[in-house]
């Protein structure tokens, strides 16, 4: 999942982006508000964590265009502004959470796992395709309760694939959400990352539940062609 964090204080931003990279967030930052506009109206984002005092553009004009153009990211607003009249307007004004500075960084990390449950509708962090279990919160897959090692981008595409369970996701959409670059989606690594998951997975006993779309993309879940 690829987050977008919006914060200019350095000590606070590198913290959160340490956070949010060992729970398997993909981030992109920025410091400021026009850079983090520019982030949020080009790139497909699973969360956003947005500062509301930033330097060139505030968070609550970032977020009031981002919802005039119909963006439905999930935002989170961290803000020292604690006054309930100060939370109000920034969620009246699109945000889908607000949390006051100082907070506990775990705390933060939970939330935006609960704005990215929200957004693929799913109703908590462990959830299953068949006998398969995937535990978000805790990076586990188990088939049959037994565990399967994967490594963290076999997991994050498995994670993906699993949180749009059914619907065909493109090698675009895999590229924007799991890998660091917004790279070249036509390169073969994505490939070769759904070949080792294949095989670990299908070497505990799963079937494939992988389907190719040739030409559109992958399932997870659906019935082999």
């Amino acid at each position: 999942m690829r987050c977008l964090l919006i914060e200019d204080y350095l000590p606070l931003r590198t913290s959160i982006r340490e956070w949010l990279w060992d729970a398997g967030f993909v981030v992109d930052e920025s410091g400021t508000g026009d850079v983090g506009l520019w982030h949020a109206s080009n790139y497909a984002y699973d969360v956003i964590v947005l500062d509301l005092m930033l330097p060139e553009i505030d968070g609550l004009t970032i977020l009031r265009k981002l919802r005039d153009l119909h963006d439905k990211t999930p935002v989170i607003i961290i803000s020292a502004k604690d006054a309930v009249s100060q939370r109000i307007e920034g969620l009246d004004a699109g945000a889908d959470d607000y949390l006051v500075k100082p907070f506990d960084l775990a705390e933060l990390v939970a939330r935006v796992r609960v704005l990215v449950r929200r957004k693929f509708a799913l109703e908590k962090s462990e959830f299953t395709i068949g006998d398969l279990t995937i535990n978000s919160a805790k990076k586990l897959v188990t088939f049959s309760g037994k565990p399967i090692p994967l490594t963290p981008l076999e997991f994050k595409l498995l994670e993906y694939l699993a949180h749009r369970q059914g619907e065909t996701v493109s090698r675009a959409d895999i590229q924007a959400h799991i890998y660091h670059d917004h790279g070249d989606s036509g390169s073969n690594k994505i490939d070769v990352c759904l070949t080792y998951l294949r095989k670990k997975l299908t070497a505990h006993g799963l079937p494939d539940l992988i389907t190719t779309r040739r030409g559109h993309g992958f399932v997870i879940g659906a019935a082999q062609e």
